[in-house]
């Protein structure tokens, strides 16, 4: 009898172990209450996160983001898991996140230290050099030619910082004109406001594709920063933060970042059928290799 009750004493321990280790936390088990995730989207980021002619979020990240969601599904076995979309910001990205407004931001955010502070980011799925667009009339190819001219860059993003700290950039007294998105920011340049446009080469390449006359405008300029661009959700949340890093990882590891790359920067894609044929850096296929989540000050070394 003694063996009995010792049995199933360790039965039952074993019962409430195993149901301890099954417990949700976090941004699992807010999904899981709500049977909803919300991810953060942008309505202008070519050709990561933008809308399609029918308003839909489409883009390299929208996909990557759609296959978390569905490990997510498949996690807490909810099948039928409402999926919302809240459009947001470069300014109001990290507090919709860190508020639990989002879950997922699905955009174009660069991981760095300061920010690494606050949130947390899946493993990198874009490298990113930040240039500037100008009109090839304007004659602008390097920065020391931008003194004394209105320069457009976007509410909330690092690229006027990145200006003053680069050596060409340092003594420069050009004028700062703010966008709310990248889209606003791309009009300041389209309607003369601003003579430059400073912000991530593939972010400039996409806006270009689809502008009304896009051979008039040019990438130019010294690169100012090479920086990782990753999904981003909350600090100090283990159990979603690995399966985000263990969905993304198996995604490079089984060719399906690649493939996704090739759909959205090697084809033609919406609205108007443009293929950017931008070849994926040599910085991206390493992160591809080894999935990770190292800062923008690790790509300086």
């Amino acid at each position: 009898m003694q063996k009995q009750h010792l049995l199933l004493a360790l039965i039952a321990g074993l019962v409430v172990h195993t149901a301890a280790a099954q417990q949700l936390d976090g941004t699992l088990k807010k999904v899981k209450d709500s049977n909803a995730i919300t991810l953060g989207i942008r309505e202008s980021s070519f050709p990561l996160s933008y809308l399609d002619a029918t308003q839909k979020p489409i883009g390299y990240h929208i996909d990557i983001c759609m296959a978390i969601v569905n490990a997510v599904k498949a996690r807490l076995q909810l099948p039928k898991l409402e999926v919302k979309t809240q459009a947001v910001t470069s300014q109001n990205r990290i507090p919709l996140i860190v508020n639990g407004t989002i879950d997922l931001e699905c955009g174009s955010t660069t991981n760095n230290a300061d920010r690494q502070k606050q949130v947390a980011f899946a493993p990198t799925t874009y490298v990113t050099n930040v240039l500037m667009a100008v009109k090839k009339s304007s004659g602008i190819k390097s920065l020391d030619q931008l003194n004394g001219k209105p320069v457009a860059t976007t509410t909330g993003t690092t690229s006027v910082q990145l200006i003053r700290s680069h050596e060409k950039g340092k003594n420069l007294d050009f004028k700062e004109v703010y966008g709310k998105d990248h889209a606003d920011s791309f009009l300041m340049l389209e309607t003369d406001r601003a003579v430059a446009f400073v912000m991530d080469d593939n972010l400039l390449m996409g806006l270009i594709a689809n502008a009304k006359n896009p051979q008039d405008y040019a990438i130019v300029g010294e690169p100012l920063s090479v920086e990782p661009i990753a999904i981003m959700l909350r600090r100090d949340d283990p159990q979603f933060k690995g399966l985000v890093h263990a969905t993304v990882s198996n995604m490079a590891k089984t060719g399906e970042l690649t493939k996704l790359y090739a759909k959205w920067f090697n084809s033609p894609i919406p609205p108007k059928g443009v293929n950017l044929a931008v070849p994926m850096s040599e910085q991206l296929k390493a992160a591809i290799v080894n999935p990770n989540d190292n800062p923008a000050e690790s790509y300086k070394k």
